[in-house]
């Protein structure tokens, strides 16, 4: 019953804050919110923990807690049942743990941000609502009750990036997030009843184990694995369904280190980690997962270098961090791409919850040119920062350096030495160190800019705690073990040579001495920097992507909404409509009421039919003649 408990403690906290005006009149002032809805994650984190102590003291033998059929019916050939239920082994664990755990820091950190906000208990009831959907999605046995969880977590998303609705740009943002998303679920749907089809049940733990069966067809699985990798492009924001996650920082910082480390960008990764037998069937999905990864890290790593929105550019960062998660699934390097989840989740939330109390004492300005020289005014956010950084760009010693290193190796080692993943890695690396060390110069280092010299820090005692606590799992987070051998057996001995594992250490540190060389000695730097080249435009737009889409879908439906505004097609059916009434008017003169006329009519029907089908005899008889 503990498993059951781990997601009730979040939903009772999202019923219970969102049904006070149902008990009492006055909204609950913000002590008792924070109670509820910081509480509830914490037991829900502590349920976890202790869960985890009996699964790893049990020998990681997984625990099943069912809850209830769904739905049942018979097809003739065959009986189809959803019974529904929550499954805890190694890898439910590892996803909990950085939920529950990630998410209840997040949740304090919050208390403090939105302070005196006006709709502080709804902010909370959303936040409980998503942490809850996220944890039915980790947990779920069965995949149909894993899709109510991954629609629950969109349906989350949407609430709280567009949180500041009365702002028309969050609207658009949160919409924008919500449709693009669906395109990948609606992917996602159509595999889900293949499988079915193929099958006959979507518990996972029995699809898998038929999925390794000879007689499984596999051109069903290739196609049911590209639909479902469908769905994870588009939770975890990968090319070309990457365009929704920038703007998604319309919404509180808060939501932007939810949504970026511990749920939504990461169940795609996890979607394709539970689902590693099936995509393993089909050599066509491992090499799209890959190619997909390789080039969505690369394209967001060099939009990451431009941006000069301090949330942007971690929102590129988390798009490239995602792409080698995505190229470590596709290299078979499933343990690495979840340690690396893991690790990304302790240095992306600890880098967006630094950047919200850097925005707050700056009177919310985003723009890092305008920032500089806030190292001793800042010195908590600096040190959250400076980790932060560090590990992103996996120096190392850092959790990140851990993760990602373990993951260029298996890339190098599971495609048969040099190859386009690893070299994408590779070149992302650098990328990362230039982009990371790019962050860290323009806030905390050089001249103090306008939005510097009216700096106030914040004074608050639910934020400082997280970032310190994040901070020091981005630096050691490397540590922790996650056994996943069970789930995804034991990775093969490494036979790499040396230098491999060296080029992964040098290239973020020659990305970060690359780019201060040239900040320091070019007399363009400032200049180049501070333009708006139609180049650096279309990086900052992240490669033309929206404007690529809008072409190809926007501005067509308008077109036709355009024309049927100016009433063309309403015309079309006015016509359409006027004919049919002319029709009916020429048909109903033949009803004159006489009977001398009816008869008529007969009879010279019944001639011209006679006539027709003498001509028809005729015809035929000259034929075969």
């Amino acid at each position: 019953m503990l498993t059951l408990w781990i997601p009730l403690f979040p939903l009772l906290g999202f019923l219970l804050l969102g049904s006070f005006p149902l008990w009492n009149s006055r909204e609950p002032d913000e002590k008792v919110t924070v109670v509820i809805g910081v509480g509830s994650v914490a037991l829900a984190a502590l349920a976890t923990a202790i869960l985890c102590v009996q699964f790893y003291s049990q020998d990681g033998i997984a625990l099943q807690q069912p809850l209830w059929q769904w739905l049942y019916f018979s097809t003739g050939s065959a009986e189809i049942r959803f019974q529904f239920g929550l499954h805890f082994d190694a890898l439910s664990a590892v996803m909990a743990c950085i939920i529950t755990g990630v998410g209840v820091l997040i949740h304090l950190y919050a208390a403090g941000y939105m302070h005196g906000d006006g709709s502080y208990r709804r902010f909370f009831a959303y936040l409980n609502l998503f942490v809850f959907s996220m944890l039915v999605l980790v947990l779920a046995d069965n995949l149909v009750l894993l899709y109510l969880g991954w629609e629950g977590v969109g349906l989350c998303s949407y609430l709280l990036i567009g949180f500041w609705y009365r702002n028309p740009d969050n609207g658009l943002a949160a919409r924008k997030a919500f449709v693009i998303t669906r395109i990948g679920d609606t992917a996602m749907l159509v595999g889900l009843i293949l499988l079915l089809r193929e099958f006959g049940t979507l518990e996972i733990g029995q699809l898998l184990e038929m999925s390794r069966s000879p007689a499984a067809d596999p051109a069903a699985m290739t196609l049911a694995s590209l639909l479902l990798l469908g769905g994870a492009v588009g939770k975890s924001a990968q090319v070309p369904l990457q365009t929704w996650l920038p703007d998604a920082m319309a919404g509180p910082t808060p939501v932007s280190a939810l949504i970026h480390a511990a749920t939504m960008v990461t169940a795609g990764v996890y979607l394709i980690a539970r689902c590693h037998d099936l995509f393993l069937r089909s050599d066509l999905a491992m090499i799209a997962i890959a190619s997909i990864g390789t080039l969505t890290l690369l394209l967001a790593g060099i939009s990451a270098l431009v941006q000069t929105d301090l949330k942007r550019i971690l929102a590129y960062s988390t798009i490239s961090q995602l792409g080698y998660m995505f190229l470590g699934l596709g290299a078979g390097a499933f343990s690495a791409a979840i340690f690396h989840l893991m690790t990304h989740a302790f240095f992306k939330a600890l880098l967006f919850l630094a950047a919200g109390s850097v925005i707050l004492s700056l009177h919310h300005e985003q723009d890092v040119r305008l920032m500089g020289g806030l190292r001793k005014k800042l010195p908590l956010a600096f040190f959250a920062f400076a980790a932060g950084c560090a590990a992103l760009a996996a120096l190392p010693f850092t959790s990140g350096y851990f993760s990602k290193d373990l993951l260029l190796l298996q890339s190098w080692e599971n495609f048969d030495g040099a190859n386009p993943f690893w070299a994408g890695g590779i070149v992302g690396a650098l990328i990362t160190g230039m982009y990371s060390f790019r962050l860290l110069y323009l806030v905390f280092f050089g001249p103090a800019g306008r939005a510097s010299q009216q700096c106030k820090p914040v004074r608050s005692r639910a934020m400082a705690p997280p970032l310190l606590l994040l901070g020091l799992l981005a630096l050691f987070g490397g540590a922790i073990p996650l056994h996943l051998e069970d789930i995804f057996g034991a990775p093969a001995e490494y036979a790499a040579p040396h230098w491999i594992e060296w080029l992964a250490i040098a290239m973020p540190l020659l990305g970060i001495g690359l780019w201060y060389a040239f900040h320091r000695t070019s007399q363009r730097a400032q200049e180049i920097t501070e333009s708006q080249s139609g180049l650096r435009r279309w990086l900052q737009q992240g490669w033309g992507f929206d404007r690529l889409y809008e072409l190809l879908f926007v501005l067509p439906l308008q077109t036709l909404s355009h024309l049927n505004r100016r009433d063309l097609f309403d015309g079309i059916f006015r016509l359409i409509g006027a004919l049919c009434l002319q029709l009916n008017l020429w048909l109903s003169r033949a009803q004159s009421g006489l009977l001398r006329s009816y008869i008529g009519v007969i009879a010279a029907g019944i001639v011209a039919v006679l006539l027709i089908a003498y001509l028809a005899l005729r015809l035929a008889s000259g034929v075969a003649a």
